[in-house]
């Protein structure tokens, strides 16, 4: 049992002088592993609403679901030539694979939109929450500013097809 307290010490010494890319907000919830924060719904909630006018996209996908591949390109397109449009992609991959999968792949993509992990098991809460028509299947986006919202549960299929979506939600 000493031996076992021992080496515990030791890795928490050793791990407290060592660079640390982990940080933890005990009370939001919230880790920050390698500059992509780690969300529990609750944390995450506030980047679902703004009082700005600004044009706020969150995008719910993950690296293991094609057509949320697929449709990255467009939501990297649309961003770049849109100033007033702000993407938020919110992952549901795994905190594990943050260093080892998600951020090479990311880097592979040139995605340069912000990126937020969502690590909160209760999924039959959090997604009535969200919108109460949603199944759950991404992706799924949300369109909004302060005074217009859209939830989409589908893929967009090409650059105009997002920005219709876009125009059609702000001009409701």
């Amino acid at each position: 049992m000493q031996k076992y307290l021992l080496i515990l010490l030791t890795s928490t010494i050793f791990f407290s002088f060592t660079k640390d890319t982990t940080i933890m907000d005990v009370k939001e919830k919230t880790v920050t592993i390698n500059d992509i924060p780690v969300y529990n719904f609750e944390s995450l909630e506030p980047l679902l609403y703004t009082d700005s006018n600004k044009i706020h996209i969150v995008n719910f996908w993950a690296m293991w679901c094609a057509p949320c591949i697929k449709e990255l390109p467009i939501l990297k397109e649309l961003e770049k030539n849109n100033p007033n449009v702000e993407i938020t992609l919110v992952s549901l991959d795994f905190p594990e694979d943050i260093e080892t999968r998600l951020k090479p792949f990311l880097e592979r993509k040139g995605i340069t939109s912000k990126v937020v992990l969502l690590d909160d098991p209760d999924q039959n809460s959090w997604i009535n929450k969200i919108d109460p028509n949603w199944s759950g299947a991404i992706p799924f986006t949300i369109i909004f500013n302060n005074e217009n919202r859209t939830f989409h549960e589908r893929a967009f299929n090409n650059i105009k097809d997002l920005e219709n979506e876009v125009y059609n939600t702000i001009n409701k």
